[in-house]
């Protein structure tokens, strides 16, 4: 299974592999996509883990939107407390009422029109329980990754963390972007060119 990493993996890395391309550009192909942060593997990394047009598209997404990604409010804020609010705030029914100064409503609006979450992104990609928050703070890029275990108690030892300079994280997504659709046409003309010899 031959994958395509670009970026470090002791940092920052996007990993990808196509199993079989698609023509269909909403599906593209189907793979793998996985995100390394801080030495920590998030997304499932197997041959058939899921269809990569939303992984591909997000990314997309993102270097479109590049600089926007903020929440001020959260810059300072230690990552667990951040990933813990997040969790509550979208996935559980909790009584806790104040997020930062904010009702759980607001916290919540604030993180869905910031598109701070990257992760998961709509496919089976991430279905590991994964999530990957990227914030842009002035000329960084701050990551926030963790697990969503069930239990709070377990997050903590889940979360890993970078800051990374604003060009070379969006550099990483740029690179991958361009390579990814690349093999992906070069994959789609070669499935033609076996089908059109049959």
């Amino acid at each position: 299974m031959n994958s395509m990493i670009v970026g470090d993996t002791k940092f920052f890395a996007i990993e990808s592999s196509i199993t079989r391309a698609f023509p269909n550009l909403s599906q593209r192909a189907l793979g793998y996509f996985v995100i390394h942060i801080g030495g920590k593997l998030h997304g499932v990394r197997k041959p058939d883990a899921s269809m990569l047009g939303c992984s591909f598209d997000g990314v997309n997404d993102r270097l479109q939107q590049e600089g926007t990604h903020q929440i001020p409010l959260l810059s300072n804020i230690e990552a667990a407390l951040i990933a813990e609010a997040y969790l509550e705030a979208v996935y559980t029914d909790t009584e806790r009422t104040n997020y930062f100064g904010l009702s759980k409503a607001k916290f919540a609006d604030l993180i869905h029109k910031s598109a701070v979450v990257w992760a998961p992104d709509g496919d089976e990609a991430f279905d590991d329980g994964s999530h990957i928050l990227q914030f842009d703070v002035e000329s960084k890029v701050r990551l926030i990754a963790f697990k969503n275990t069930g239990y709070l108690e377990g997050l903590v030892s889940t979360v890993a963390e970078e800051w990374l300079d604003a060009e070379v994280f969006y550099n990483v997504l740029s690179r991958w972007s361009d390579l990814f659709a690349a093999e992906w046409a070069l994959k789609v003309q070669e499935s033609g060119d076996a089908l059109a010899k049959k």
